[in-house]
């Protein structure tokens, strides 16, 4: 599989998966559904072969209030809220990703301690280059920011995402390039910079964490 880059200052360089959806012609299409509005998705297979047997999202994803996820981790538990109005389609691939249990018993694979201050998960492979086999597009507005307690998806360039996600434990500046979905509470953002004051394997500024990081489960609601 194709190795994610995540496109960092010239400090560090750091493996990362990202992507969003949209109708056809790039935008996406607002509906209203039985439970509320909704907006038109599409999650096309990127020609990789998934890292876990997973099923795409639906294409029809809501579009109004938050979503609750808590990742049971090695390290503690991280609860995260995330945004279904600002990110719909990221929101619903992730939320589609967990209730398959495709995060369960994956490693965080990457963490990185100097430029940028960030924790990578989501590849069942922990190798930076695993996803579903499927990509969305972006879900940019141009004003990201990723303040400590962010969640944002990792990418292989524009409109790459699938599976892979950082958590923010320190304020970063990076391009606004990366959709952010959600955040993270206090309590689950002392578990991630536990982890950062750990360090990485090896000493390095950058790659595995030396706390081994291992999401048990990831469940919504």
């Amino acid at each position: 599989m194709r190795s994610r880059l995540l496109t960092l200052p010239a400090v560090l360089a750091l493996a990362a998966g990202l992507a969003a959806c949209g109708s056809d012609d790039g935008t996406t299409k607002a509906t209203e559904g039985p439970t509320g509005p909704t907006t038109e998705c599409t999650y096309p297979a990127d020609g990789q072969e998934p890292a876990k047997d997973v099923e795409p999202p639906s294409s029809e994803a809501p579009s109004s209030g938050e979503v609750s996820v808590t990742l049971t981790t090695s390290a503690g538990d991280i609860d995260a809220t995330l945004d279904q109005e600002a990110t719909p389609c990221t929101t619903h691939s992730f939320v589609a990703l967990a209730e398959q249990g495709y995060f369960d018993d994956t490693s965080c694979h990457r963490l990185t301690t100097k430029g940028i201050f960030v924790l990578q998960c989501g590849d069942p492979t922990a190798t930076g280059g695993g996803g579903p086999g499927y990509s969305f597009e972006d879900e940019l507005d141009g004003g990201e920011e990723y303040p400590a307690g962010t969640i944002a998806m990792a990418n292989a360039g524009p409109d790459t995402n699938g599976s892979q996600f950082f958590l923010v434990y320190e304020d970063t500046e990076l391009p606004p390039s990366y959709t952010t979905f959600g955040t993270v509470d206090d309590a689950g953002l002392d578990v991630v910079r536990e982890v950062a004051d750990a360090g990485v394997e090896g000493g390095g500024p950058d790659g595995p964490p030396a706390t081994e990081v291992t999401i048990e489960s990831a469940r919504v609601g």
